[in-house]
């Protein structure tokens, strides 16, 4: 028995960009397997995510649960969108309806095609709380000279902490080592950025040494926390630019009135396989 296994690079326009995330669809499971085996495949895979995909009742929806190299985590968005991309591209999910994702901390995570051939998901919407920052953690970001912090943030997983111009979120060079000591699962800096779309635009960058993941190319549920930070400022609709290396895009909807966030981006799959390690 083997499990059909995927490197898909998500929030990505061409291979080799965005955020690569590895989807395991567990064709013929009825339950989960041990989480110890799903973590040592995250292990195995070494990717920042590694999503496992289980059949659930009725057609169209799955159970889904998100693994880092060193523990589960609550909501991954690019390994939600490589699932998505997974099932309607190799599996046998019909792509002319919606896929329902059942999540053990957000309830049902729901993911449509788009006209374009982009991929829509509708996350719920989390908000930053301004407070002070703890001692020291401005100094382990590496800003440019004279930089100083627009606003502080936290919620409800990650410091947010607003820039005044892309430049100094693009030029930012942390210390990743220092960073992990404190008790957060990351750090994002964001500002405003011109748009090359009809939308109002920002940048980011999201780090995560304590997960192992120094920077994170494309952080699908940081824009959960985003999208409604910028909203007041710049609009519902936002053109998101995500700064690492590799680089990645998708557009954001901030939905106020029922709390949620439509995220939309592309998929490409990269490597193809058979997971023949069993449960």
């Amino acid at each position: 028995m083997g499990f059909a296994l995927y490197l898909v690079d998500a929030f990505a326009s061409k291979t080799f960009t965005g955020n690569p995330a590895a989807v395991v669809l567990l064709q013929g499971l009825r339950s989960w397997p041990e989480p110890s085996w799903m973590q040592s495949v995250a292990i195995e895979m070494n990717q920042s995510e590694t999503a496992f995909v289980l059949d659930a009742d009725p057609a169209n929806t799955y159970d889904l649960r998100w693994f880092t190299p060193v523990a589960e985590v609550e909501l991954c968005g690019h390994a939600t969108l490589g699932s998505a991309h997974a099932l309607w591209s190799h599996a046998d999910a019909d792509p002319a309806r919606p896929l329902t994702f059942n999540t053990q901390h957000h309830g049902q995570l729901v993911c449509q095609r788009t006209p374009r051939g982009e991929i829509a998901m509708d996350f719920p919407a989390q908000h930053a709380l301004q407070v002070d920052p703890p001692p020291g953690l401005l100094d382990t970001l590496g800003l440019p000279p004279s930089t100083k912090p627009v606003n502080t943030a936290f919620g409800p997983y990650d410091w947010l902490i607003e820039l005044p111009h892309p430049q100094a979120v693009r030029q930012a060079t942390p210390d990743f080592s220092a960073l992990a000591r404190f008790d957060c699962r990351g750090v994002a800096l964001t500002s405003s950025n011109p748009s090359n779309g009809n939308n109002p635009g920002i940048v980011s960058r999201f780090f995560a040494p304590r997960l192992r993941i120094s920077e994170d190319p494309v952080t699908g549920s940081l824009h959960c926390v985003l999208a409604p930070y910028w909203s007041a400022r710049l609009g519902q609709t936002l053109c998101c630019e995500q700064a690492s290396t590799r680089g990645g895009r998708l557009v954001t909807r901030y939905h106020p009135e029922t709390q949620r966030v439509t995220l939309v981006g592309r998929a490409l799959t990269t490597v193809q396989g058979m997971l023949t390690a069993e449960p």
